[in-house]
């Protein structure tokens, strides 16, 4: 059996439509997906990668050294989030980007 529109790539590019959680203006049931990862960067390449990092919508740059980058992601689905490290791992100056950690937070406990 097939589901319309679901195969492994479309799950590896994040182009899964993700469902609605929660009704317009009803928080206590929405969502949020955050992750960490580590990208490991060319040392030459360093801070010109950090500042593109840094000016990706919902990606935060907590630490650096010669060659690894810790950042920490957050969007509305788990393909997004995928989807973005892939786009991350496919950059020039990028030797590697992988996934950490990954949480499932609801907006009410958190407060957004």
């Amino acid at each position: 059996m097939t589901i319309r529109g679901l195969s492994r790539r479309a799950l590896l590019e994040g182009r899964l439509i993700a469902r609605p959680v929660a009704s317009i203006g009803d928080n206590s049931t929405a969502t949020i997906h955050i992750s960490s990862a580590v990208v490991s960067v060319m040392p030459l390449q360093r801070d010109r990668l950090i500042q593109s990092l840094a000016a990706l919508p919902g990606v935060e740059v907590h630490h650096q050294d010669t060659s690894k980058v810790v950042i920490v992601m957050e969007a509305a689905d788990s393909g997004a989030l995928g989807s973005r490290l892939a786009e991350i791992a496919a950059w020039p100056g990028v030797l590697s980007a992988n996934m950490v950690f990954e949480r499932l937070e609801n907006l009410a406990d958190i407060g957004d």
